[in-house]
């Protein structure tokens, strides 16, 4: 009994495939490195190995215990009885008993396959959360791997960062061996490279907490890579809105509310099953001492149906029935309104995406090395320079965090409809 959720409910269509496929295709590269992880070895990984996952098995063997206990008849019960024993006369002693034995049982009709019914549809709805749990269980895996990628690109950028502040270092030194800047500049650009350094090491200490959240996914306390592979700036043509509100249906979490809604329908026809009393037969020999005789007995023991003794059930079935309805309803406005606003911000994250890497950056590049040149020649101050270095900075961080939410909002839309979002915009 004891399975894996993947054996378990491994063969159910549900919209993590999807998800798989997309992500796989934004993120993973063409090689690695052997200490390199992919998004798809940390998915399966947390789908394998994942600590909730493997508990929740036992859920699914304790609903199986159920269902095999639903199908097992009442058993029949062997009866005993004495009459005309231990008296006075002709029932004097064991003169006169008479003593029978019999077998009674119930007859349940179809109540037993409505405990049957119920049980299975139990069963749907443990099924269905486990789909739940395994969608959103590689939904936060891929953020958890999103979060450590960010933190690679932010310590690209703070290496690019440390580099210019060496170069500016180098070149106000030159200046001030040739006698032409203050070495108050200098103090200031060695003390910008000492920040610079600070940062990285920052950097790299958020970075090795992102690589331990990751690898906690699937129950390791300590990583066994260094790096994860990808690039953020890969993003996809956004599909019509249309198309995406029409696969709503494939989100894990109504399918859970259609499971609910056959469970509570299930144990309304048990309950309505259960207000009719059940028939009792018994048969049996009796002994019959004083005259040696045997005979052949039987009974039936038939309830009076008067009123319905389980009418408060099956109100309280029905009303959980109905209260799945309407809770199916209101996740379905939740989710087709989640879904628009994540669509709307993941448009303007790709525009922001492309404003910056294609009209911003060039300008602020191109206005450094200008700025640089303006500088060994006299013309521009150390702070002109400096500023334009951190234009450049900031707008390739701004770029990072741009692409970043873009997948964080592509992750959700694939959690909430299933559909792939395919890139095809590499970046130049």
């Amino acid at each position: 009994m004891n399975r894996t959720i993947q054996a378990r409910v491994g063969t159910r269509r549900w919209p993590l495939v999807p998800l798989l496929c997309t992500l796989l295709l934004l993120f993973v590269s063409n090689s690695y490195a052997a200490d390199s992880i992919s998004l798809d070895d940390a998915i399966v990984s947390t789908l394998t190995r994942s600590p909730e996952l493997l508990a929740f098995n036992y859920a699914l063997d304790a609903q199986d215990g159920r269902i095999l206990q639903a199908g097992l008849s009442p058993r029949p019960e062997l009866g005993v009885s004495v009459e005309n024993v231990l008296g006075t006369g002709n029932a004097r002693g064991l003169s006169g008993v008479e003593a029978t034995v019999s077998i009674a049982w119930v007859l349940e009709g179809g109540l037993r396959q409505r405990r049957i019914d119920t049980a299975r549809a139990g069963s749907q709805v443990l099924a269905a959360e486990a789909d739940v749990m395994r969608l959103d269980a590689a939904a936060e895996t891929a953020r958890h791997y999103t979060e450590a990628l960010a933190q690679q690109m932010r310590r690209d950028i703070a290496d690019q960062a440390l580099t210019l502040a060496e170069q500016t270092v180098a070149a106000i030194r030159a200046r001030v061996d040739a006698g032409t800047t203050l070495t108050a500049e200098l103090s200031r650009a060695q003390a910008a490279l000492a920040r610079r350094v600070l940062y990285r090491e920052d950097i790299d200490h958020e970075l090795e907490a992102a690589y331990h959240r990751l690898a906690a996914q699937w129950g390791e306390l300590s990583p066994a890579f260094s790096h994860v592979e990808g690039d953020p700036l890969n993003l996809p043509t956004l599909a019509p809105f249309t198309e995406l509100v029409s696969r709503i249906d494939q989100n894990p979490e109504l399918s859970r509310y259609l499971s609910e809604q056959r469970l509570h329908d299930a144990k309304l026809r048990l309950a309505q099953a259960q207000s009719q009393g059940l028939w009792r037969f018994n048969a049996g020999i009796k002994r019959m001492q004083s005259t040696s005789d045997t005979g052949f007995v039987a009974g039936i023991t038939i309830p009076l149906n008067r009123g319905n003794n389980n009418q408060g059930r099956i109100a309280e079935a029905r009303a959980n029935l109905q209260r799945s309805v309407a809770s199916e309803d209101a996740a379905r406005v939740r989710i087709q309104t989640a879904l628009l606003v994540l669509y709307l911000e993941l448009e303007h994250s790709i525009h922001r995406v492309d404003a910056l890497r294609d009209n911003v950056i060039p300008r602020f590049e191109k206005a450094l090395s200008e700025s640089r040149r303006a500088y060994e020649l006299g013309r521009y101050s150390y702070l002109e320079w400096l500023q334009a270095q951190n234009d450049v900075l900031d707008s390739r961080s701004e770029l990072a965090e741009a692409s970043i939410q873009a997948h964080l909002r592509m992750i959700e839309i694939e959690r909430l409809t299933g559909i792939r979002l395919v890139p095809t915009r590499t970046p130049e």
